[in-house]
């Protein structure tokens, strides 16, 4: 990607987060995030469809490079690698994930990390030889992602006062287990 399409799109990402912050998602509109970013309407719809097309794109953008960023996520003998720095990035951007789920927009948001989550969770089954395809890996992912997602949910609605490290231990122990009983089935 060019540079300048990567900061345009950078910057209406992060006008987009701030207004979110302030005054929440479904009150936000297009033209307040050209406003807040400095940018023309038809340069905001030559790079995205709508707002939603806009925060999308930054959720995805966000999780796909902290979990590729993350040395954990890179060790193939580590299975469901992206939990712990998908974790973590929740922990330490609390306010973002509030903004992502809070006043309206919640739907949309959980839908969009189930669906990432499920892409992410797809891959990692890919690797296990006895679900790798079929109905039963597409059940599994909709399990385990949809699990993920709820059990992060939960975690940050609690404040994240579990340290992610346990909660990844905890979240892995029963995937890997439920995969376990999958398999022998």
């Amino acid at each position: 990607m060019d540079r300048r399409v990567a900061r345009t799109r950078a910057t209406l990402q992060r006008a987009l987060i701030a207004l979110m912050l302030r005054k929440g998602y479904d009150a936000v509109t297009v033209e307040e995030i050209c406003t807040e970013a400095d940018i023309g309407r038809s340069t905001f719809y030559a790079h995205f469809t709508s707002k939603e097309d806009l925060k999308r794109s930054g959720l995805e953008d966000q999780l796909r490079g902290m979990v590729q960023g993350h040395p954990a996520a890179s060790g193939s003998e580590r299975d469901f690698g992206f939990v712990l720095p998908f974790l973590e990035h929740a922990r330490d951007h609390v306010d973002l994930y509030r903004a992502l789920v809070g006043k309206g927009g919640a739907n949309t948001t959980l839908a969009m990390l189930t669906r990432i989550v499920s892409d992410m969770v797809r891959e990692e089954l890919a690797k296990s030889p006895p679900i790798a395809k079929g109905p039963a890996r597409d059940m599994a992912t909709a399990f385990i992602a949809g699990g993920f997602v709820s059990l992060v949910t939960r975690w940050l609605d609690d404040g994240a006062r579990l340290p992610p490290e346990r909660l990844d231990v905890v979240f892995r122990g029963l995937v890997v287990d439920g995969l376990a009983h999958l398999a022998e089935a």
